[in-house]
């Protein structure tokens, strides 16, 4: 694995989306000496992932849909690189290719093998795939420990906690304090969420961001899911996690210690700096974007969620005490479910009560390996697309 100092070799899973697609431009801001890029992956935008093989050589790619990878495969220059299929393919380019870091930027739990298996080999996780931590967070912290992989969130609010943090135990934090800027919806009346369409939905005040993550935002399922992500990856307890509404998308996150102190973590509305920093922690280089402008924030606002409004919340904070399967239930539930809100089959409410259901029938597991998460993961979607369709 390289130092800190040296040139850190990259595989960047889901580089076509929009994660993805800031990992290279950082990546080409850096150069040459600070990230060579060894392997990418995507799921269906083909076209896209041929421009980027182009541009990066990176010796391996892959291509996780089947029907794509054959479209793909027709006319493949192997002067790219080695072309890969599916989940197999994935593994075996982590396994064969000349790594330091993984970008886990696949989107849901799609992501969650990926991830695994990058920490079970010793390889430093940056990791904006929050489903990994959501599902399976538990046992991705342990592999690390027991491989000394290290973790590095490209999530801004987690982020901005493994900022505040430093060097400080969970033992030493009286709060995580998470924020959220509240999405499209925050001022309107409950009344009308009921007839609120994806495009609304989609038209989020402050971040540019793909499609679910955004929907999750207006929803603030984003935010119940960064409670049970958070709780594992920083070993404070559920209790000790708190959401705030902050409008202004400023303040990523912060910790509040025991001795009364708070530490916040300020900067712009901009997926890049996260990014930057997961790549070249524990260094602070000259990144891409602007300066923060305190004149542009003169005032910052900050609000207790209204759960009411946000009932999603409740279902992240209960995910983070119960543990077990429960995350598992509620991100493949949240999945069909916005993947049904996005095609226009249910309403925007309909999305919280298909989540909320899923999970309190769920066959409920306390201690789950891996293969019951998997498990619960498909019988989840299962019986929601089935009820759907009936």
């Amino acid at each position: 694995m390289s130092s800190p100092e040296a040139l850190r070799n990259l595989i960047v899973l889901g580089s076509t989306g929009s994660i993805g697609v800031n990992t290279l431009e950082v990546a080409a801001h850096l150069g040459s000496e600070e990230i060579r890029i060894v392997g990418l992956s995507a799921h269906r935008r083909i076209e896209d992932l041929r421009r980027q093989a182009a541009r990066w050589r990176p010796g391996f790619v892959v291509v996780t849909d089947p029907s794509a990878h054959a479209a793909l495969a027709r006319d493949w220059d192997e002067a790219l690189g080695v072309l890969l299929s599916g989940v197999e393919g994935v593994a075996t380019m982590m396994r064969e290719a000349d790594v330091d870091m993984v970008v886990q930027a696949m989107v849901g739990a799609a992501g969650l093998p990926a991830s695994v298996q990058a920490v079970e080999a010793g390889l430093d996780l940056a990791i904006a795939n929050k489903e990994s931590l959501v599902i399976a967070g538990p046992l991705i912290m342990a592999a690390a420990g027991r491989t000394g992989a290290k973790i590095l969130p490209v999530d801004s609010e987690h982020s901005a906690i493994f900022q505040a943090l430093g060097t400080q135990p969970g033992t030493a934090v009286r709060r995580i304090l998470l924020t959220g800027s509240g999405g499209p919806f925050r001022t309107t009346p409950l009344e009308d969420l009921k007839l609120k369409t994806p495009e609304e939905a989609l038209d989020h005040p402050v971040w540019k961001m793909g499609p679910k993550i955004t929907i999750d935002s207006a929803t603030m399922m984003n935010k119940a899911l960064e409670i049970v992500e958070a709780r594992w990856l920083f070993g404070v307890e559920a209790d000790r996690i708190q959401v705030l509404i902050h409008p202004e998308g400023v303040v990523h996150s912060m910790v509040e210690f025991r001795d009364g102190n708070v530490l916040a973590q300020l900067g712009p509305p901009d997926m890049k700096i996260p990014i930057q920093l997961a790549l070249t922690h524990p260094r602070r280089l000259e990144g891409l974007c602007e300066g923060f402008s305190f004149e542009r924030f003169r005032s910052l606002t900050f609000e207790t969620p209204d759960f009411g409004r946000f009932p999603a919340l409740s279902l992240g904070f209960e995910a983070a005490r119960r543990g077990g399967t429960q995350g598992a239930a509620l991100n493949a539930a949240n999945e069909v479910a916005v993947e049904a809100f996005l095609a226009k089959r249910i309403g925007y409410p309909a999305i919280h009560e298909t989540v909320t259901r899923a999970v309190e029938e769920h066959e409920f597991v306390e201690r789950p390996a891996l293969e019951d998460l998997m498990r619960v993961d498909q019988e989840v979607r299962f019986r929601v697309r089935k009820r759907m369709e009936s």
